[in-house]
């Protein structure tokens, strides 16, 4: 049985139902929904607005904090990558322990990403920076793009982490998001 069946399984229990309803008491009663599903995620509206006001707080020449990157190449960067669940640039893949089921969900759920370390694959770093309202224009489009697209489709392939679904893309997308926004104290 794989990792992600067992996570699934636990998920839908009574026991995991139970674990729910004590913590969602023991913060004060907040709503169920916000305990039950903690993973930040691009599929969620609060979640996506949060980090468009970030990216709208930024500074365009804000410097980085680590890697090499500035901050409207990064925005070009997030761009290019939000290319790929759109299918608008295929990537091939690259071998990588983040591919087996059990790493990918430790690096999407519940590792955080080191600083510098992670090298995306080039498709991620083809479009030019342009104009900063014109990036974050765009930006904002291609995830319009991404949250009208059919959830139950074929999702395709990250070239890092292997294959996707809707779940994964939203939390990778978020995650990516965030990394960046960090990196310019964001």
């Amino acid at each position: 049985m794989g990792a992600r069946r067992i996570l699934v399984e636990f998920a839908q229990s009574p026991r995991w139902q139970a674990l729910v309803l004590l913590r969602a008491r023991r913060m004060g009663g907040c709503s169920e929904e916000k305990v039950r599903y903690p993973i930040r995620t691009l599929n969620d509206a609060s979640h996506r607005r949060g980090l468009f006001d970030r990216l709208a707080g930024l500074d365009p020449e804000q410097a980085a904090l680590w890697g090499s990157l500035t901050a409207p190449r990064m925005l070009a960067h997030l761009c290019d990558q939000m290319r790929m669940p759109l299918r608008d640039q295929p990537c091939a893949p690259i071998p990588s322990p983040t591919g087996y089921p059990v790493v990918r969900e430790l690096f999407l759920y519940v590792l955080p990403w080191p600083k510098g370390k992670i090298q995306g694959p080039p498709e991620a770093f083809q479009a030019d920076p342009a104009q900063w309202s014109e990036d974050l224009a765009t930006l904002n489009g291609l995830v319009d793009r991404y949250l009208s697209l059919e959830p139950d489709r074929t999702w395709p392939d990250h070239p890092h982490f292997g294959r996707m679904s809707r779940r994964a893309w939203g939390a990778f997308c978020y995650k990516h998001f965030d990394h960046h926004l960090r990196q310019f104290g964001g």
